[in-house]
């Protein structure tokens, strides 16, 4: 083998590493030009089917389902019938053996106006309030299942039944990276929700455009570290690795597959010079550490996973998720609403500051900031004594700033209760189709062939909500 094989430039080299497991991105970029049969990089930028409005996402997931009408949804009837017995007839609901009645149950925190739009948000979050007039609430929305799995399974992938790629692998598939040393998909999860890694799964798309798993720590990505080799041995190393591979894909062209096996093959190079960097905070500003919550040095909690994410975008990521809450310990409370207390204390002040550093830096117009969870709560508890609420599907509350979203405004009403959808329903399939327009996508034509026929994210179904948009 000539030494000539291993005369790249450090650019060349690190740009021509593959991506696909735990450490994602970099496929051999020059792979293609040197092999005919080699496969074209997958993760390569391209531009989405029309100018869009978004350049990159930053989604906000908080398991468990938040009671919308403790939260975003004012019911000034919930206060006057507190106690009350209530029945609901709702052949839907009964259907699928929920909860119909009960006793009504007021909300435990006071709702008050915000901004100059006057929007009502209740005191559960009283930092995320006073951003209300960058904010576009959707008090509409409404999903297909009241059972955490499959409700988690819904707002992350548009099926309430089978595993298929999540929004963010298709975020991925659609546009690439612009950072080839970064994902361009990454989750930030303390621990693992409902569904588990379904939620950030690729499935029949290309591997690489699965999401990488971040565990805020003082090791966000373990095995980094290049421990005992220097940059040149392992230059050699993983040339040497490149140059086997490379001549075994040849020999079996068009096999997905081994392609996808190969870019598991990416190395650390890349990343080792970028991540980092990228989640090394020591040269942030007191204030800016202030505005998320976190002390100096601090390595968790919520407030990590917000910086971390303006730290991402900032850097090229197309779509990072930040995940409150795992199947063991999130927002789910049937027993008393007092829990969901303590879990907004933890996350307001830093979802505020992320909303706040985005528009200080010029870049909340060119990033979505989503915040979803998988449904909402009803508006009365199961007994006289609990003071939880139940899991519900028919009504509850997501919301989106920045990029394409008017500003200000709330869409869609509930009934008096909170119980149904009464004015501009839109359903989780709406809401995946409306953030694939706003990053330049027709969500009917992003699809995919797997198993004979085309897949989308949105199944059938999806309208894209205009009333929301810039």
């Amino acid at each position: 083998m000539s030494t000539a094989r291993f005369s790249w430039s450090r650019r060349g080299f690190v740009r021509s590493l593959a991506a696909g497991s735990a450490l994602l991105p970099a496929l051999l970029r020059e792979l293609a030009a040197e092999n005919a049969d080699a496969v074209a990089d997958p993760l390569a930028p391209r531009e989405p089917r029309f100018p869009p409005k978004a350049k990159r996402v930053i989604f906000l997931y908080f398991s468990g389902g938040v009671s919308h009408i403790d939260a975003w949804d004012p019911k000034p009837r919930l206060f006057a019938d507190h106690g009350k017995p209530m029945s609901v007839d709702d052949p839907q609901a009964k259907a699928l053996n929920a909860y119909t009645s009960g006793f009504v149950k007021r909300p435990m925190w006071e709702f008050r106006r915000h901004g100059k739009s006057g929007i009502e948000v209740s005191d559960l979050f009283p930092h995320v309030a006073e951003c209300v007039d960058d904010i576009t609430f959707i008090r509409s929305m409404h999903t297909s299942h009241q059972n955490h799995y499959n409700a988690t399974l819904g707002i992350h992938t548009g099926s309430f039944t089978f595993a298929r790629p999540s929004l963010g692998a298709w975020v991925s598939y659609g546009l690439g990276t612009e950072n080839a040393n970064l994902p361009s998909f990454v989750v930030l999860a303390p621990a693992s929700p409902y569904a588990g890694a379904q939620v950030w799964a690729s499935d029949f798309l290309p591997a690489c455009h699965q999401g990488t798993r971040v565990i805020p720590g003082a090791e966000p990505i373990p095995n980094l570290a290049r421990r005992g080799r220097n940059e040149r041995v392992q230059t050699l190393e993983l040339g040497a690795l490149r140059e086997w591979n490379q001549e075994h894909l040849a020999a079996r062209a068009g096999d997905p597959l081994l392609a996808a096996r190969l870019k598991s093959f990416e190395t650390a190079f890349g990343m080792q010079m970028e991540a980092p960097e990228a989640f090394d905070f020591s040269h942030e500003k007191d204030a800016t550490l202030a505005m998320y919550g976190l002390q100096r040095g601090q390595t968790s909690g919520f407030g990590w996973q917000c910086l971390a994410a303006r730290r991402l975008v900032e850097r090229g990521v197309r779509f990072v998720e930040l995940i409150d809450g795992g199947s063991a310990d999130n927002w789910d409370q049937h027993d008393t609403m007092t829990k969901h207390g303590p879990r907004a204390k933890a996350t307001d002040l830093p979802v505020a500051g992320l909303l706040r550093d985005l528009k200080d830096r010029g870049m909340l117009a060119e990033t979505l900031v989503v915040w979803a969870t998988e449904f909402g709560r009803t508006p009365f508890s199961k007994d006289a004594e609990n003071g939880g609420r139940e899991h519900h599907a028919w009504a509850f509350t997501c919301w989106m700033a920045g990029a394409g979203v008017k500003p200000g405004m709330v869409h869609g009403e509930t009934d008096e209760q909170g119980w149904k959808v009464v004015k501009d329903p839109v359903h989780v399939h709406d809401f995946h189709a409306t953030i694939l327009h706003l990053l330049g996508f027709d969500h009917k034509r992003l699809t995919f062939r797997h198993a004979g026929r085309d897949f989308r994210l949105t199944d059938v179904e999806g309208n894209v909500v205009q009333a929301i948009l810039s």
